[in-house]
């Protein structure tokens, strides 16, 4: 499909105004128009694509429209409407049945790396990721991991069939191994070989996820969100069951939500299998992330 960079142009103000009315950010019409019409960021910022004699669209005019219309009036995230998220430097296929990958998870790869260097694990390892989604955490372990095997876990067989395709088209099928079940149950296998275990589990509280914005709570996974009453049901659980999994000095990583760092801290230490319990913030600063080596 083919526009004229006027006729796109006077489409882009259209959809600003509509953004603007519908507290929308304007640079998710950019990202929009990067993915279907494969302009860069600064062809948009500074508007140059106006003069173009034509811009090739991977949809019409109109489709593009009713796609807009769907951000604007059912409030389907962007990353959905277009398939695609980006996350650390990988371009990863979301549908709504998986979790779309949030910045802030990006600095777990960064912990479990600064992990692994200050212990005495074997680089040729074993690392887990729990609750996978859409296979970002795995991919991200394997890109810095270069000499470990990942293994990635999933209840939905979804969100498995996504996490397998990011895998393979990003060069990891080999590298990356998927199982569906709920947390370790499909690695007995792996019982006190597993060098790291990094998950983005559920950690909101039920009462909380029906209060979250249209975005979340209307289109992504409820099963990916809810962590049960305190919201920490799941960390609870890898809290308990990850020591029979983790050899010595093994690496024990989560993400969770503000206000719970001193709860899952408490936890860890006085189970008695962890040592050198850190927390870890977020670029905003917020307490966001649990760290733990198995004694």
């Amino acid at each position: 499909m083919f526009v004229s960079g006027l006729e796109l142009w006077q489409w882009v103000n259209q959809a600003k105004a509509e953004a603007i009315a519908s507290d929308i950010p304007l640079a998710e019409i950019d990202w929009l128009l990067q993915e279907l019409a494969a302009l860069d960021r600064l062809a948009l910022r500074l508007e140059s694509f106006k003069d173009l004699p034509k811009i090739e669209l991977k949809l019409s005019l109109s489709e593009l429209t009713l796609l807009w219309q769907r951000r604007l009036q059912e409030r389907v995230p962007v990353q959905y409407l277009t398939g695609v998220a980006h996350w650390r430097h990988f371009s990863l296929k979301v549908t709504p049945a998986v979790l779309i990958p949030r910045p802030e998870t990006e600095l777990l790869i960064d912990l479990a790396v600064e992990a692994l260097k200050s212990s005495c694990i074997n680089p040729k390892s074993h690392w887990v990721d729990l609750g996978t989604g859409s296979g970002a955490i795995a991919i991200g372990l394997a890109g810095a991991l270069t000499n470990a095997q990942i293994y990635a876990v999933d209840c939905s067989s979804e969100a498995l069939a996504v996490a397998r395709l990011n895998a393979e088209n990003l060069g990891f099928g080999s590298r990356v191994n998927f199982y569906q079940g709920l947390w370790w149950e499909p690695l007995a296998f792996l019982k006190g070989q597993v060098s790291g275990m990094v998950s983005n589990p559920p950690y909101i509280p039920s009462s909380t996820v029906l209060t979250l914005q249209p975005e979340v709570v209307q289109h992504e996974p409820h099963l990916a969100l809810d962590g049960g009453l305190d919201g920490l049901e799941c960390i609870r659980h890898l809290v308990e069951t990850a020591p029979d999994y983790l050899e010595s000095g093994g690496v024990w990583l989560v993400e969770m939500m503000a206000g719970q760092a001193e709860a899952v801290a408490d936890m860890l230490q006085s189970h008695g299998s962890y040592r050198e319990v850190q927390i870890f913030s977020d670029l905003a600063g917020i307490d966001r992330f649990a760290l733990a080596y198995r004694r």
